[in-house]
């Protein structure tokens, strides 16, 4: 969430967070470390199952060789670049993670559809961003004769996730990697490809829309922005304000009025990092129907899209080859042998 400055405000941040880390098993999006609050780094297991190379196989430009994956995806514990939301200072950012865009159509609700809107088009942008951010870093991948820099893409030491300065290789792939969380947790915290329980729909059973195709909001490279009218009707995350953070969802969101993360995440479960099968949900919406499958279907099939239309973005960006060459830079494990 954003914060003002002033202390008290800092101070009741500081009492969210120990009481969100309080609060197991209620996670804040689709697991990020292993055996904490029941996660079992699904984050990482969606990026690997989308952007592993085959056993043995270089890169094309379009997958990821494994230490370079690992900076991205996380392994051995450490969450990589697309934990990074999860671990430092965008835990609450609601655009981080595409929350707080809840809206049901019955009377009285207090989020009206338009505040919805804005809610989920600060999350596309902040995906936007990020993206962009990826696109920029990239250029400092080569160096002024257009080869790639051997002092900007060494993984011997590993990279670090905190919104710092570092190596060309560690920012690009940290950028791109904060965009494509709030991508993947869109489909695990929002109804768009999921289904509504058997009961009446309700704040606690919200409609799902049983979409099979990529949110096409996330065309994140396609030089026009979405407005709210772009934005479904019927589309909704759901509500994780400061309150319900700091106690675990038991209070917050207009005293229960409105849609909580708790009643429309499909955050936990098993999925298979080579074939994204998916097995053994833990939340209440994603054991409904093939619910935690048809999000994580569509989180591997998004991060995909959104790795290929970065590499694009770079090619037309920077012309003559070196397009190509920063993105085989940030995907391959030996660049400055790899990638002339």
């Amino acid at each position: 969430m954003n914060r003002s400055s002033t202390v008290t405000t800092m101070v009741a941040g500081a009492v969210a967070c120990a009481a969100l880390a309080a609060s197991a098993p209620s996670a804040y999006s689709f697991g990020t470390l292993t055996d904490k609050f029941g996660q079992r780094a699904e984050h990482e297991r969606i990026t690997r199952a989308a952007l592993a190379c085959p056993h043995g196989k270089a890169s094309d430009n379009y997958c990821f060789e494994p230490d370079s994956l690992s900076e991205l995806a996380g392994a051995r514990g450490k969450g990589g670049a697309i934990g990074a939301p999860d671990l430092g200072r965008e835990v609450f950012r609601q655009e981080a993670h595409c929350d707080n865009a809840d809206y049901l159509a019955q009377s009285g609700y207090p989020q009206s559809r338009a505040d919805a809107s804005k809610h989920l088009l600060g999350c596309v942008d902040h995906a936007r961003e990020r993206m962009e951010n990826a696109a920029t870093e990239a250029a400092r991948l080569l160096n002024g004769k257009g080869a790639v820099d051997s002092k900007q893409v060494g993984l011997s030491v590993r990279c670090v996730f905190n919104q710092s300065r570092g190596r060309a290789k560690c920012d690009a792939i940290e950028q791109f990697g904060r965009g494509l969380h709030a991508v993947q947790d869109f489909y695990s915290h929002s109804n768009w490809a999921d289904q509504a329980g058997s009961g009446p729909i309700s704040v606690t059973n919200p409609p799902g829309r049983r979409r099979t195709d990529l949110f096409p909001l996330f065309r994140l490279f396609s030089g026009s922005r979405p407005t709210p009218g772009d934005v479904p009707q019927d589309l909704t995350t759901g509500c994780f304000d400061e309150e319900a953070a700091g106690s675990g969802e038991k209070r917050g969101c207009s005293h229960g009025k409105r849609i909580r993360h708790h009643a429309l995440n499909k955050d936990l479960g098993l999925i298979d990092p080579a074939t994204g099968h998916t097995s053994d949900p833990r939340t209440d919406r994603g054991r409904i129907g093939t619910n935690f499958s048809a999000a994580v279907t569509l989180a591997i099939a998004d991060t995909r899209r959104q790795w290929r239309d970065l590499v694009h973005a770079l090619e037309q960006r920077y012309p003559g080859g070196k397009g190509a060459r920063m993105a085989c830079a940030i995907t391959h494990d030996h660049p400055t042998k790899d990638c002339r």
